[in-house]
């Protein structure tokens, strides 16, 4: 395995709160304008006041959070669960290609795995990485299912016909190679909207 895609098991300790931070930090910057013209600040500037630290005196709102490493053992269905996913994922809509680079930031977070939707540290295969994106209320099904499909006809057109699931979890295929077929089902998608 290539130096660029070993795992490391400091890459594998994220917890569900920082992923949504990551995830509402990459929907902030796809859409930086305001959501009504009453609203004088941008997303990203309210992102930022919402996860900023209290000024001196303040006292931090309690929260729930599990230690980063128990977020790794946690199953999937745990995820709708989490008090960070009612505060901000939660029914929230996404577009295919938002949830294809979201499973590529979900992938390159957690670590790639074959063999099953998720390994014992937390790492995910391409159909797990969509699982926590839906479990965590980013998207619906039908964007999930419109996601798979411009994976699966990217393997089509390379002359591949087993589902993608199946191809992630072929022996010999690496992180970069999933990567690879997430990033041209992007460029498949914005090409074919």
């Amino acid at each position: 395995m290539a130096a660029s895609t070993a795992l490391r098991p400091a890459d594998l300790t994220v917890d569900a709160a920082s992923l949504i931070r990551d995830i509402e930090q990459y929907l902030a910057e796809q859409a930086p304008r305001t959501a009504h013209p009453l609203v004088t600040k941008t997303t990203a500037e309210l992102v930022a006041e919402a996860l900023a630290t209290p000024a001196a005196g303040e006292q931090p709102a309690p929260t729930l959070e599990a230690p980063r490493r128990l977020w790794r053992f946690i199953p999937d269905w745990a995820l709708a669960l989490t008090p960070a996913r009612h505060l901000h994922g939660a029914g929230r809509q996404i577009t295919v290609t938002q949830h294809l680079e979201l499973t590529a930031l979900v992938i390159q977070q957690y670590g790639w795995h074959r063999g099953g939707l998720r390994s014992r540290g937390g790492a995910r295969c391409i159909l797990g990485a969509q699982a926590v994106l839906y479990r965590l209320g980013y998207g619906d099904e039908e964007t999930a299912l419109a996601a798979g499909r411009a994976m699966q006809n990217v393997l089509r057109r390379r002359g591949i016909d087993e589902p993608y699931h199946a191809w992630n979890d072929k022996p010999k295929r690496s992180q970069g190679e999933a990567l690879q077929l997430i990033r041209a089902a992007i460029t498949y998608t914005k090409e074919n909207p």
